[in-house]
């Protein structure tokens, strides 16, 4: 308890009794009586020969149970096991490598490391640091391809993270870092240490070749990494059909099922191989297992074909579009729970290009805007 705050009344022995009150603060000032605290309290760690010298080895972790003024900075020091100045430890509690370190010369090295507060007087503790020394990296690093395709309005993707790549390496203690070529990056980043890509804003119609690779400190390994961007079009909102699939999430479905459905849809209801289909975007429905993809079908001449012609296109190869996967409805407009017939119904959609959602997998990854749909009875 760092205080008490007491309210002190003195009364009179007349009559009637008259009485006053003070209010006193009374501080405790902190005594200096505990030890900085190592987490764990003792440390094991590994280091790969031939890494380079100024490699970091492990972070200390240290905390006191004093007030701040008896507690950090901590001034740490080796004190035995460092004899021939293999290490170094900064003011941080960060310990690095001062030499190159040979398997083949020594395994482990065990040090005794110190931790003095910063109070009056001082307090200490210590803790042993077991460094082994295991031999450098033999395999290279093996990275999953990647494939991302962005669906936005035009000119108005307002950036994010649009997927992740996967990276292994046999080698256990190795530790992967990412790169990407510096003329991309005026488009794209790569988060050097988790693989995420992010894309920046404003990204033009068209196909990107990213340049990535990984490496384990010693293998550098390229990725083959492929951006799709495709940009909407207002007249495409206006035509578009709507396919509900039964108990499949977003990212099952880019993973297992997005290829081989759009083949088969393409086969439906293309009538010509000049055709284009474009995937939307794809959201799960509210409080179900469903999900719904939205899509458009564009002619060779630049027309849509109409969501009457497509839903009946639809409904003739329905059987075969649930040998990929099962199909709950399909849906022109969405009036379930209104009071009117079919062709009473008017059907508004919205895109909110600023609220992106991002399914990712291993080998895909799919960046679409949400959607919303808008009906009213017209009766």
């Amino acid at each position: 308890i760092s205080g008490y705050s007491l309210v002190i009344q003195a009364r009179d022995s007349g009559t009637p009794p008259l009485s006053s009150s003070v209010t006193v603060n009374v501080d405790i000032s902190d005594v200096n009586d505990n030890s900085p605290v190592f987490t764990p309290a003792n440390y094991t760690a590994v280091i790969q020969e031939n890494k380079p010298v100024g490699t970091s080895i492990l972070q200390l972790v240290v905390t006191d149970r004093d007030s701040f003024h008896n507690g950090p900075p901590f001034t740490f020091t080796i004190l035995t096991g460092n004899e021939e100045e293999e290490f170094t430890l900064d003011p941080h509690g960060v310990l690095r490598s001062a030499v190159i370190f040979k398997h083949m010369v020594a395994t482990e090295y065990v040090l005794c490391v110190q931790a003095k507060d910063s109070g009056k007087p001082q307090q200490v503790s210590h803790t042993y640091v077991q460094v082994r020394v295991i031999e450098e990296s033999i395999h290279k690093p093996t990275a999953i391809p990647l494939e991302i395709f962005i669906v936005t309005m035009e000119d108005d993707f307002p950036g994010g993270v649009i997927g992740k790549i996967h990276a292994t390496d046999q080698d256990v203690y190795d530790v992967l870092t990412y790169t990407l070529k510096s003329e991309q990056k005026s488009l794209f980043k790569v988060n050097s240490h988790d693989g995420k890509i992010i894309a920046l804003g404003g990204l033009d119609n068209g196909k990107y070749v990213l340049n990535v690779s990984v490496s384990d400190g010693r293998f550098q390994v390229p990725i083959d990494v492929v951006v799709h961007v495709e940009q909407l079009l207002q007249e495409m909102l206006q035509n578009t059909v709507t396919i509900r699939f039964e108990n499949v999430s977003p990212e099952d479905f880019v993973g297992l099922h997005m290829h081989g459905f759009r083949r088969t849809l393409r086969n439906a209801v293309l009538s010509q191989k000049q055709d284009s289909l474009h995937i939307i975007s794809i959201q799960p429905v509210a409080g179900s297992n469903q999900l719904d993809m939205l899509f458009a079908v564009q002619m060779h001449n630049g027309g849509f074909y109409k969501p009457a012609y497509l839903i009946q296109k639809l409904t003739n190869a329905r059987r075969h579009l649930e040998n990929v996967i099962r199909i709950s409805a399909i849906l022109e407009k969405n009036c379930s729970g209104l009071d009117c017939q079919e062709q009473h119904c008017e059907q508004s959609l919205s895109i909110d290009s600023h609220s992106l959602m991002t399914y990712s997998t291993a080998r895909i990854s799919f960046v679409c805007p949400r959607f919303y749909r808008n009906v009213r009875c017209m009766c």
